[in-house]
């Protein structure tokens, strides 16, 4: 029992240090950034409306009985609407004021008088509260977890024609209620379903765990709820990299948190060095930050100098000392990321070992030198790929063996600052040159990039841009409809035979 008790104590414990660990990657999404989402958004609220599907109606009136039949929404005015933060409710989406047009069909019958047709109805001073609330799920995604919604129409109007019009300008009353109040009952489903069920499909295309290359993968996953605001929806990602064979590790976080204090883009998006430092980790876990150079790939100028520096050493070998060099450049510590607002910088360690590889002999190592550089690290964001160029800024060697061979090898020091300059440094930026995508929806990209530096973590600030429409992306991704998905009684077709009214 005691232990029982110890074993859930940790484990509630584990559950508040992970929900109080601040972020590697911190998003904004400003009333800027909402504006454009509630046009783009507002094209999808009217497309869905256009394909409300109301039930017939049918009644009688003494000797009147009347079959309402194939509504259909024609046109859609939403004129007036706001798209709002609202602290505690997270999204406030509002239209006052609108109208909708609708054509039916109708069938009368009145003693012996049967008459078919259509009638063009319209909805005016339709208003619509709809209040989203976002959460973290169960898998740290980005959700909408609840919907309210309140939806009434002021003012229905219908117009009439054909052989009967003045007995259905008598009937209008008991139509048009009916309409009304079945138009107005269908309005809030439908932008359930659209909220709950299709706007939700669309953020299960946000990267939460996904594999970078084939040695490292990150996580995107929310530590928290969003955190709203009158002006900003903040968003906390743990912007953790992993290494691909142990997918299970996690590295501390001791970095800075990430403040976002700017609100003059659309949006803001913050990684700390803790972003970075994770990612090189990851790298060095998986083993894949050395390089190799072997015989026709040693730059031959250095090859010369290497061969006259080790010279004594190379003459003692035997059978010859025509046998290739290899040089085995491997990191010996997980590199480390510093961001200060004059720049970004990489420290790193590394062992340089330099060797004769005789054919069918063991390799002969002539020297094993340690090697401290500093990059300097340009980062940038293209498309949503946030991109890294790395630059040699500092280089310098010295031997593990002793102070003499420390001084022998000062001559070395720059060439060898060149080989890295023009061999080592263009293989790893090639590799650096996919980038890792930030966190957002598929068909919204950002545009207008600038990045700035700050103490411990940068900022990128960007305009949003969709390349795709709201309506490609979910129809891409549409969940497989279920009976109870989407609750809208289907039109059913009427009869012409006046006997069954």
């Amino acid at each position: 029992m005691a232990a029982g008790s110890c074993l859930l104590l940790l484990l509630l414990t584990s559950l508040v240090t992970a929900s109080n660990s601040p972020p590697g990657c911190k998003i904004r999404i400003t009333s800027k950034g909402l504006d454009l989402v509630k046009q783009e958004g507002l094209r999808f609220v009217e497309q869905e409306l256009q394909n409300i599907t109301v039930s017939d109606l049918h009644g009688n009136e003494g000797q009147f009985q009347y079959n309402i039949s194939q509504v259909k929404v024609t046109d859609l005015q939403l004129a007036f609407s706001d798209l709002n933060f609202q602290p505690q409710q997270h999204l406030v989406f509002n239209i006052n004021n609108a109208s909708i047009s609708l054509r039916f069909r109708r069938q009368l019958l009145y003693w012996f008088f049967y008459d078919i047709g259509s009638i063009n109805a319209s909805a005016d001073g339709v208003h619509i509260y709809t209040v989203l609330q976002l959460a973290k799920d169960e898998a740290g995604r980005l959700k909408i977890s609840n919907m309210t919604c309140n939806a009434s129409i002021a003012r229905m109007h219908a117009g009439f024609s054909g052989t009967l019009r003045k007995v259905y300008e008598f009937l209008s009353t008991f139509i048009v209620t009916g309409m009304r109040f079945l138009l107005s009952q269908q309005i809030c489903p439908s932008l359930e379903h659209a909220s709950l069920v299709l706007l939700n499909s669309l953020l299960d295309t946000v990267p939460v765990r996904n594999y970078v290359d084939e040695h490292i993968g990150i996580d995107y996953s929310l530590l928290r709820d969003p955190s709203v605001s009158t002006d900003t929806l903040d968003l906390d990602f743990k912007g953790m990299f992993f290494p691909r064979v142990r997918e299970d590790q996690e590295l501390e976080n001791h970095a800075v948190e990430p403040v976002i204090k700017e609100t003059e883009r659309m949006v803001y998006v913050a990684f700390s060095e803790y972003f970075f430092d994770s990612a090189m980790h990851s790298y060095f876990q998986a083993g894949v930050l050395t390089i190799e150079l072997q015989g026709e790939k040693v730059p031959k100028d250095l090859e010369v100098l290497l061969r006259a520096t080790f010279f004594g050493t190379i003459f003692m070998l035997s059978p010859s000392v025509d046998a290739p060099l290899r040089l085995v450049l491997q990191v010996s510590a997980p590199p480390r990321c510093i961001i200060k607002p004059s720049g970004t910088s990489v420290s790193v360690s590394a062992f340089l070992n330099i060797s004769l590889v005789p054919p069918d002999r063991p390799p002969v190592q002539l020297s094993s030198m340690a090697m401290e550089t500093k990059l300097s690290a340009k980062v940038f964001l293209q498309g949503k790929a946030l991109r890294v160029q790395l630059d040699l800024r500092r280089f310098r060697i010295y031997s593990k063996q002793s102070a003499l061979e420390s001084l022998a090898l000062f001559s070395l020091q720059a060439p060898l600052k060149t080989l890295l300059q023009l061999t080592i440094m263009p293989i790893i930026n090639e590799r650096t040159k996919k980038g890792v995508q930030i966190p957002l929806p598929e068909g919204m990209d950002f545009t207008r990039e600038v990045v700035t530096n700050h103490a411990g973590f940068l900022t990128v600030g960007a305009d949003l841009h969709f390349s795709k429409g709201l309506r490609e992306v979910i129809e891409k991704y549409r969940p497989v409809p279920t009976a109870a998905a989407y609750p809208s009684s289907q039109p059913v077709e009427p009869s012409l035979d006046p006997s069954l009214l």
